[in-house]
């Protein structure tokens, strides 16, 4: 079994998986809580006017020796903490980014396909190839997210529910693999 034989199941699957993501961020409800609106939002708009895109630390403390200074821990203690992405100003460009994440989902489903093609024969049985490729893609679009919530204060239940979103697409891209591969 190579990758090029496991053609069909790698695009079949990332079609599967993109189509299972729009219908889990447009129609389930478990990640309709995670953002919240900030007390005053028109001030920190004020406050983030004019700057550039990028990311961004409140306090920002650039070097362990700055982190020694009375002033720099005051900040700490006192709050708040943050961690900020800015975005270009714009209307949000939703096609960019749908392109973007059905070529995410493909280079899962290669990813999946390499495990698969390496670890089992050809002619392999559904629930051996269903069990390599799941468990890659589980891995794949859920394990990031342990770092942003030890490192970057993403909100454990967040994170969980990324685990639930992960766990549908493994299902998704083992069972297409498992059939078709």
């Amino acid at each position: 079994m190579t990758i090029i034989s496991l053609w069909l199941p790698i695009i079949a699957s990332a079609v599967v998986v993109f189509i299972g993501g729009s219908v889990v961020w447009m129609a389930m409800p478990w990640h309709k809580t995670e953002w919240k609106k900030t007390p005053d939002e028109e001030a920190v708009r004020a406050a983030l006017k004019g700057t550039e895109p990028g990311m961004y630390t409140v306090p920002n403390c650039k070097d362990m020796a700055a982190m020694k200074e009375p002033e720099m821990q005051q900040k700490f203690v006192e709050g708040p903490q943050a961690f900020i992405t800015v975005v270009p100003s714009a209307m949000p460009a939703m096609g960019g980014k749908l392109v973007m994440m059905f070529v995410y989902n493909l280079v899962v489903a290669i990813v999946c396909a390499y495990f698969v093609s390496r670890t089992l024969a050809p002619g392999a049985d559904y629930l051996a190839v269903f069990r390599v490729a799941g468990a890659v893609a589980f891995v794949a679009y859920g394990m990031a997210y342990v770092q942003e919530s030890i490192w970057f204060g993403r909100k454990w239940s967040s994170t969980a529910m990324s685990f639930l979103d992960a766990l549908i697409y493994a299902v998704l891209t083992g069972g297409v693999f498992g059939w078709l591969a």
